[in-house]
């Protein structure tokens, strides 16, 4: 659990934020300057706030009204920055071991071993930093901030530094080491992909301030939001799982509260959860359930909403089991139809609007 309520001022920069988190992967998602980068170096203990409370699994970190400031050194947080910020000097070897004499040994909860098979860094173990790529390199940071045995494991963009084969790369290990290591991180980034992979619980920061707290499907989903998030066209984040596998046809079904999806393969097990984002432009509406038609994906539901935007396009919002979906239409075709709230309708979406090289997959 993670509770914070700080504030302090840096020149004319002001933070002030207020959240609580028990999520595995709570993600700190806002614009560059919206004060994330400082508010985990509060937690770290590298910035003393002015005044407030910081308290991790229960135990207090900061106080000013009591006067508590744990030291850096005594706080158990393991940092990966947006550099590796590796020892030049040692081996990969040596940076483990850095980080696994930092923990007492009454409170390890992690080995060498088990970190090493769990982030393939076996053939790197001889290695010193200056050969290795960005991606081994930042493998071997969270490996090293993790064999500390940290109360809570803060990454700030680890990726930004990294091509997209590299960022797919290490989030892979990221998410295997949030299933197999119950140790809460705190992920910091202006990525949207990065969010719908990652991140349970999403606190959108701007301009020093916490905008919203929530889970991620809620908050990247929320229209009213798109200023900040950066989504700037409508859609819905949805949490589902994967129920099959079409090998013949590199197809993938997947499971929501609304339904079914058929979406283009997805390296996944059978069960395993993904997220997924459709965009409005991607769902078409029908009164009736079409026949002979190439969409694989036909959903029922009811109209919500029409939103009163001007111009040729409108947004309908339709629930479709409990799960709102919006499409984006033009007003032509809401008059024709005569959508309102309460009418019928079935939501078309082609499978391959989902693509794991733009905004469809999670």
């Amino acid at each position: 659990m993670l509770n914070v309520d700080i504030q302090t001022r840096l020149g004319r920069f002001e933070l002030a934020v207020t959240f609580a988190s028990d999520a595995g992967i709570t993600a700190l998602f806002g614009r560059s300057g919206s004060g994330k980068t400082t508010l985990v170096n509060c937690i770290a203990g590298l910035v003393r706030p002015d005044r407030g409370a910081i308290e991790v699994n229960g135990e207090c970190l900061f106080d000013s009204s009591r006067g508590i400031d744990v030291p850096v050194e005594r706080r158990r947080i393991g940092y990966v920055f947006q550099e590796g910020r590796l020892f030049p000097h040692l081996t990969v070897r040596g940076n483990l071991n850095y980080g696994y004499e930092l923990a007492r040994p009454n409170e390890r909860y992690v080995s060498i071993k088990q970190v090493v098979d769990m982030l393939g860094l076996e053939h790197l173990l001889e290695r010193r930093p200056a050969n290795l790529s960005g991606g081994e390199k930042q493998r071997v940071a969270i490996g090293r901030a993790l064999l500390a045995s940290p109360r809570v494991l803060l990454m700030d963009e680890p990726l930004a530094s990294l091509d997209n084969l590299r960022k797919g790369e290490i989030l892979q290990y990221i998410e295997r080491l949030h299933d197999e290591i119950t140790v809460p991180i705190v992920y910091v980034t202006h990525a949207v992909d990065e969010i719908l992979r990652l991140a349970e619980v999403v606190v959108l920061m701007a301009g020093g301030r916490v905008i919203s707290t929530g889970k991620a499907s809620e908050i990247m989903g929320r229209p009213e939001l798109r200023l900040h998030t950066g989504i700037f066209e409508g859609g819905t984040v949805i949490d589902a799982k994967v129920t099959a596998h079409d090998l013949q046809y590199e197809l993938t079904t997947l499971e929501f509260a609304g339904g079914q999806l058929t979406v283009p393969g997805v390296d996944a097990l059978v069960g395993e959860p993904i997220r997924v984002r459709i965009r409005a432009r991607d769902v078409s509406l029908a009164l009736t359930r079409p026949a002979d038609i190439s969409v694989l994906n036909v959903l029922p539901g009811r109209v919500t909403e029409v939103s009163a935007e001007q111009g040729p396009s409108a947004n309908v919002r339709v629930d479709v089991g409990g799960v709102t979906l919006v499409a984006r239409i033009t007003r032509h075709s809401v008059a024709r139809l005569e959508l309102g709230a309460g009418r019928e309708v079935y939501a078309l979406i082609k499978a391959v609007s989902f693509d794991r090289h733009g905004s469809g997959f999670a």
